[in-house]
């Protein structure tokens, strides 16, 4: 290797993913026209399930680096790798390539690999042209003959046992290009085979260069080998390079900040094979990075996870994950650089960025990184379906357990690609949801298999269970959740499949992380056999599901419950504020044409025009949502109730804000489901509306109170129904995609929820919100029941902000528990009876024990209580 390469290829290296913190990344650095010969350097590397940081693969699992080779070891259809920093410009000169490979087990004469000139993708962006894009195809066909698009070579390389030594011309002639590849013995240089193509469309050749795998015939997919590739060699005047332009292999970072301790996840790329690498987290100290922790990869899901206790919480630090990876010429390093954000414990408010439903269509999202990060969030939660099934194409690999493995790895590294900016400097939460557990829904019933012998679809899927293997969805969680604070209850379920629900504290701010689906009855199990269930729907028209009320299903399981009860009355460790997070929300917002029994149709619903209310809807009833089972949403509702706690969810592909009725309209808290960032499925809200319906004033008639298809009482304040935009492509923006910010006021003690449609930007149009947005409600309208009475107002004196709970004294149970604003608070009760109230003072810790008030009926008396001395009246 010549001593320039040599030296250009290990700062490359040292570059790695992470250039500039906060950089964006659709936005990189200006290209320089490439000034050398840019030449592969797969021989250096040891056999490995990744290509290296250059390239991206489609598929992740089809490529592989084996003997020194870059070898596509499948055999399918438009297998594709691309190198990202290279591109061909819209320059009218010359370039050049050279190719040394060979093909295997191409069985299809139309079968082919080489080269792909000019890739574009539906968005001016490279990572759009890397995984979507399409280009002009040339190389060697199946059957000998080389090609250039459609144009195909007379003559025919007779032996194709040995490796292929391929050169392609590029040259600028009278307005068009003149294409010319030949094939060569490379000791005689005797040319093989030659095929040329005149007048080709500069436009065909300007985008990114890559190679290409193609089996030919039916879109089958072989696990054999296809083609190899020893050596790429491009070179001239029209060429690019960006020299940032690379991903992995360390991905992307995340983490959480818990009560001083920090919890941080790197996600790699498949280096695990390099032999000593080491993998260091460092901080930066005086201007110096110093490495404060080692780490190992997980060998299933590629992440190196940190835990630092006694984090220095009040101040900003710079970090990075450093992975050393030994060459033969050397080490090389590689870097991701983010920020641990000092914990917004004196700000006033704490804003949340609020995301779910992820599917490709607006890949790879630029827009919505750009316009989050101009509201400066304190924290991201991504609560389900980072991505989808049909993410990047080519559908799900369910097995081997490796293959499927990297299949997961591959949709979760392009979600990442398009979001890392938004969490790599502030901390953050991923929820799995069904999707991404490879799952329509998913009916967890305490992590059982699902009969997948009775095929992939409806039929395993709602027996229950989960159809992957608990290897493979146990490393789904440890990738979006092993940053999480350690789980409520770690004991493994029914496969040996792990939990993670638990509670994180950050800025004054509680949040329950919540498993909706892992502890669910599959209601095909529970509901009678006459309901007829197919996906959660009842296809029986005549079943009444209103009447099944107190069947014996499991929503959220005793585990989570008995953790919800808990941690209603924790508000230790400056808390101020409590909220819930989980994937759906616990009603069903939307609607159907009436008659039908199944949501199939929804992709294929016309979407109106603005002004245009939709007539002929009724309510669903999905027993997807958390609407379902109705007891169990019930005895949620009455625990989060008692925290005061605001709820988000996503899954619903449909933004609204509503508030919760149990046992009447509006006597349990405020939820927002936020919209989805591209939405496949766009729910609506268009219920019918009798004469004597009463909207919310100065809202649309699809507002106020309304009863769910589970008869559920619900208040509708808002919703962002899919809507004609004019905007393109529409299935983008007329869905009705976004993200979410809920601003908590500490000061105040107020929660204002945003809606932010993907494409406004915030600054130059702080107005343009969905419209019923922004809308701001209480602490206290969290817990909204009316009171029966009130016991007497507790004066506590210089004592600010205790936490005051109140427990009614014959039945035991804790009525609820908040951290008042402020030194006086007058207690809510609801039914007859003698209260005790425990008062915790903030700073001392000590508890103060109000034994047997009752009810003021007079509205006049007053307590005067100091922690350490008897109250006085």
């Amino acid at each position: 290797m010549q001593r320039r390469k040599a030296v250009k290829v290990l700062a490359l290296g040292g570059i790695g993913t992470s250039l500039l913190p906060g950089s964006t990344f659709g936005s990189s650095r200006a290209p320089k026209p490439l000034d050398s010969t840019f030449q592969s350097d797969w021989h250096q590397w040891p056999n490995l399930d990744w290509i290296g940081p250059e390239y991206w693969g489609n598929r992740l699992q089809d490529w592989k680096i084996v003997e020194g080779k870059a070898t596509c070891v499948v055999s399918g259809n438009n297998r594709t790798l691309y190198h990202l920093g290279l591109h061909l410009s819209d320059r009218f000169q010359t370039f050049q390539s050279k190719l040394v490979f060979s093909l295997i087990n191409v069985d299809d004469e139309e079968g082919y690999a080489g080269f792909r000139l000019g890739a574009k993708g539906p968005f001016d962006d490279y990572r759009s042209a890397v995984v979507f894009g399409g280009g002009l195809d040339c190389g060697l066909r199946g059957d000998g003959r080389l090609f250039i698009g459609d144009r195909i070579s007379e003559s025919r390389i007779s032996d194709l046992t040995k490796p292929v030594h391929a050169s392609l011309q590029a040259v600028p002639v009278q307005g068009a290009f003149s294409l010319k590849l030949e094939a060569f013995d490379p000791s005689t240089q005797k040319v093989l085979s030659t095929v040329e193509f005149s007048g080709v469309d500069p436009k065909q050749l300007v985008g990114q260069v890559g190679l290409v795998c193609h089996a030919g015939g039916e879109n089958v997919t072989k696990i054999q080998p296809s083609a190899e590739f020893a050596s790429w060699e491009m070179s001239g005047e029209k060429l690019d390079h960006y020299v940032d332009r690379q991903f992995g292999p360390i991905c992307f970072s995340y983490y959480t900040l818990h009560k001083k301790e920090l919890r941080l996840t790197a996600q790699m790329a498949p280096v695990e094979n390099f032999v000593n690498h080491e993998i260091h987290l460092e901080i930066r100290r005086n201007g110096v990075w110093e490495a404060i922790a080692q780490g190992k990869i997980n060998r299933l899901g590629r992440v190196v996870r940190f835990t630092l206790r006694d984090w220095d919480n009040a101040s900003e630090v710079s970090y990075r994950v450093r992975l050393d990876l030994p060459f033969s010429q050397g080490v090389r390093h590689y870097f991701y650089e983010g920020k641990i954000a000092a914990e917004p414990l004196g700000q006033a408010e704490v804003k949340m960025a609020v995301f779910s439903c992820n599917a490709d269509h607006g890949f790879p999202d630029q827009e919505v990184s750009d316009n989050v990060g101009k509201h400066r969030p304190d924290i991201a939660v991504f609560l389900g379906d980072q991505f989808y099934e049909s993410t990047g194409g080519f559908g799900i690999e369910t097995a081997p357990l490796e293959r499927a493995s990297l299949d997961y790895l591959r949709k979760w590294y392009m979600f990442g690609w398009s979001y890392r900016d938004i969490f790599r400097n502030i901390p953050c939460v991923f929820i799995p949801d069904d999707h991404d557990v490879y799952h329509g829904n998913v009916w967890g019933e305490g992590g059982k298999r699902a009969p997948i012998e009775l095929g992939w679809n409806y039929d395993s899927q709602d027996q229950g269970g989960y159809k992957m293997p608990p290897e493979w969805v146990n490393m789904v969680q440890l990738t979006q959740t092993g940053h999480l604070p350690p789980p409520y209850d770690p004991s493994p379920l029914i496969q040996g499949i792990g939990s993670y629900f638990t509670d994180w504290v950050y800025g004054g701010i509680s949040m329950a992380i919540l498993e909706d689906r892992k502890f669910k009855s599959a209601p095909k199990n529970v509901l009678p056999e006459e309901a007829k269930v197919v996906n959660g729907f009842i296809q029986n028209r005549k079943f009444d599901i209103k009447a099944h009320y107190d069947i014996d299903a499991n929503l959220l399981g005793d585990r989570q419950m008995e953790f919800l009860e808990k941690w209603s009355e924790d508000w230790d460790d400056q808390v101020e504020m409590k909220v819930a997070l989980s994937q759906t929300n616990f009603c069903t917002v939307a609607t159907l044409p009436e008659g039908s029994i199944i949501d199939s149709i929804v992709p294929t619903l016309p979407i109106p025009k603005p002004g245009e209310y939709v007539q002929g809807d009724a309510p669903t009833s999905d027993m997807d949502s958390n609407g379902w089972p109705q007891k169990g949403r019930d005895n949620a509702l009455r625990i989060l109730r008692k925290a005061f706690a605001l709820h988000i969810a996503g899954d619903q592909h449909l933004a609204t804000v509503v508030r919760y009725g149990v046992d009447e309209f509006g006597d349990a808290g405020y939820a927002f489901a936020g919209p989805a960032l591209n939405n496949l499925f766009p729910r609506r809200w268009w219920p019918p509306v009798p004469e004597d319906h009463q909207p919310l004033e100065g809202k649309p008639k699809y507002t106020g109170n309304f009863f769910d298809g589970f008869g559920n009482r619900m208040t509708v304040h808002a919703v962002a129904n899919p809507r004609q935009t004019g905007r393109l492509p529409a299935r983008i923006y007329d869905r009705s995609t976004g993200y979410g910010m809920v601003v908590f006021n500490k000061k105040e003690r107020t929660m204002r929820i945003e809606c932010w449609p993907r494409y406004v930007d915030p600054l130059s149009n702080p107005g343009g919100q969905y419209d019923g947005w922004p809308i701001t409600i209480t602490q206290a309208d969290n817990y909204s029941k009316k009171a029966l009475g009130y016991l007497p107002e507790l004066d506590f004196k210089e004592i600010e902000n205790p936490v005051v709970t109140i427990v009614h004294e014959a039945s035991g149970e804790t009525e609820y528990s908040l951290r008042i604003n402020g030194s006086r608070f007058r207690p809510k009760v609801f039914r007859e009876g003698t209260y005790r109230v425990l008062v915790k003072g903030s700073e001392s810790g000590e508890v103060k024990t109000l034994a047997g008030l009752s009810m003021d009926t007079l509205g006049i008396a007053s307590i005067q209580v100091q922690v350490g001395t008897s109250p006085s009246v």
